[in-house]
């Protein structure tokens, strides 16, 4: 599959919404969208890597797909608040970097080796 970019991403999304979705839902309601895709995908990590189980270990059970769904409602809220996902992107990343550049290096936690 080919690598898309965050512009792709927006444009794609828009257009699937303009044509199958008909239109956007209200900013509200993508919200509550996004809130109950990030719930799957905190079900499923829970489950895979933390103490609970699966009712039934045999429903299928998706990651990669639930992490698309939140994706894809990002996106159709940057798309209808008018927020470009790349230039955002790339000035969080240049935050994160400038704020946090000894942060990390020096915490005990993350240099530690676990016994």
């Amino acid at each position: 599959m080919p690598d898309v970019t965050l512009h792709e991403a927006q444009s794609t999304v828009d257009e699937y919404i303009r044509t199958v979705g008909v239109r956007y839902f209200s900013e509200l309601s993508n919200l509550a969208q996004l809130m109950e895709e990030v719930g799957e995908v905190a079900r499923i990590m829970v489950r895979t890597y933390g103490d609970q189980s699966f009712r039934n270990p045999h429903e299928p059970h998706d990651l990669s797909d639930e992490l698309a769904d939140v994706l894809v409602v990002v996106v159709a809220i940057a798309n209808q608040t008018g927020v470009d996902l790349t230039n955002s992107f790339l000035r969080n990343i240049e935050k994160k970097t400038t704020r946090d550049r000894d942060r990390h290096v020096s915490n005990p936690k993350l240099t530690e080796r676990e016994p």
